[in-house]
């Protein structure tokens, strides 16, 4: 039996994935064992937990920042992001989620692809948010799409924007920061009350809300030209229709007070959510959470199995004894 702290001084010189996999063996390893005293195997039990809590802790502050995304819609979507080089495309039925890093300096931009019909080797067309003809995006998405925002330092700016128009509510909240920290975004429907002159249609259902910019385009809806800075580009009556549905998020080109602010966050970005509800990620699983409890994200792959068997023999042998 190779000794578990000399196992862990080991250990700490691998890679992520190299820690993982001698993880696995180690546990291989104490659950063939021959047969022991109770004792001794709750405290071989007690040193594997402490391990694989160590293994699958999040990695140190100020390094990479944790972005979930959630899908609280009663439709399937494909989440897009730009700006990073791990993700770029992904599908998401109904309670489903996914979970991202972004290191410190990333700037960039995630949003929902609607009505998509992609094949078994990605290729496809979306009814809203499509990045071209591919279910990984390299450029941002086509108008009308709401935008989650970040610029991720010290602090990190955050915000969802409706600049280019509204086809899913999307909230962002911060975990675990401080500052500012207040949850960003629109859990209003802004389809049901989107201007007729503005209303994207597939058939008789309007499945987005374009931005006056976009359908008009002139240099005051656009912000550009003379109307190109604060003085002059200010809130028109469309983008104040889409204020009073969504108070919380970015309505026009320079309305900076709706851009919030934390310092050492992760992030949940959840579609058709609301502001004041609790998330909890299972990693591509169901979510749900009650509002009572502290969210935990649940270990990766055979760790989410392996450690409630751990953790059942942990309390049986207290009860034991």
């Amino acid at each position: 039996m190779r000794n578990v702290s000399k196992v862990s001084s080991e250990i700490l010189a691998l890679s992520k994935e190299e820690r993982l996999l001698e993880l696995s063996v180690l546990i291989l390893h104490l659950t063939a064992s021959h047969p022991m005293h109770a004792r001794q195997i709750y405290v071989r039990q007690l040193e594997t937990i402490n391990l694989i809590c160590w293994v699958a802790a999040p990695e140190p502050c100020g390094s990479n920042k944790t972005i979930t995304i959630v899908n609280f819609c009663k439709e399937t979507i494909w989440p897009g992001m730009t700006g990073s080089d791990n993700f770029s495309g992904d599908v998401l039925s109904p309670g489903e989620s996914t979970v991202h890093t972004a290191p410190v300096g990333w700037s960039g931009r995630i949003w929902a692809r609607t009505g998509c019909n992609f094949d078994k080797n990605g290729n496809g067309n979306c009814q809203t948010g499509g990045c071209g003809t591919n279910i990984n995006c390299t450029i941002p998405g086509s108008p009308p799409a709401t935008i989650a925002e970040f610029t991720l330092g010290e602090p990190d700016f955050y915000d969802v924007s409706l600049v280019d128009g509204f086809n899913l509510p999307v909230t962002v909240k911060a975990v675990n920061g401080t500052g500012n920290c207040s949850i960003a975004g629109c859990d209003g429907d802004l389809r049901k009350k989107c201007p007729s002159q503005l209303a994207s249609k597939q058939g008789d259902k309007v499945i987005a809300c374009r931005s006056a910019c976009d359908v008009f385009n002139t240099d005051e809806y656009c912000c550009r030209g003379t109307y190109g800075n604060p003085a002059t580009c200010l809130s028109s009556n469309y983008s104040s229709i889409f204020k009073q549905v969504c108070p919380a998020a970015y309505s026009f080109a320079h309305d900076d007070p709706s851009i919030t602010t934390c310092s050492g966050a992760d992030f949940i970005v959840t579609f058709c959510g609301l502001r004041n509800q609790t998330e909890c990620s299972y990693h591509g699983k169901t979510v749900a959470c009650n509002e009572s409890k502290t969210c935990k994200v649940i270990p990766q792959g055979w760790l989410a199995l392996m450690l409630p068997l751990f953790c059942f023999g942990f309390c049986c042998f207290i009860d034991f004894y």
